[in-house]
């Protein structure tokens, strides 16, 4: 199996995994990104604790779902944002979202991986990667 963007494939294996109400989702192979977004989405409350399991070769994510997320995804393709544009939340970033104050968009930034919330706070912009709602 080739994998060209591990985090698509983490979120698509969690929006999967909660369709069918599992309890947990086993993300293979790891990546410090997916860890960082991962972290991202425990701590917003989408997902439970999430652990690292050494299998010797890539590594896994083993992740509690909490029956929150109805829909996430990777943005592709990734796009630059600034503050600005975050502050007003145009239609081409808006269309991942379900509604302006449900979900939350996640930007790798200079600053970390975090919130588009949290980006404005800290005003500062960065690369969109994902959207979670």
């Amino acid at each position: 199996m080739v994998t060209l963007d591990p985090l698509a494939n983490a979120l698509s294996t969690i929006k999967n995994s909660e369709a069918r109400g599992k309890g947990e989702a086993i993300i293979s192979p790891s990546s410090k990104l997916v860890a960082q977004v991962l972290a991202v989405m425990k701590r917003e409350g989408y997902i439970g604790d999430f652990e690292y399991v050494d299998d010797g070769r890539w590594g896994k994510f083993r992740v509690q779902l909490l029956g929150r997320i109805n829909d996430c995804g990777a943005v592709k393709p990734r796009m630059s944002v600034k503050y600005r544009e975050l502050v007003k939340l145009p239609e081409h970033m808006r269309k991942y979202l379900a509604s302006r104050d449900i979900g939350i968009l996640i930007l790798s930034t200079d600053k970390g991986v975090m919130t588009h919330l949290e980006a404005i706070e800290k005003k500062t912009g960065g690369i969109l990667i994902a959207y979670v709602y």
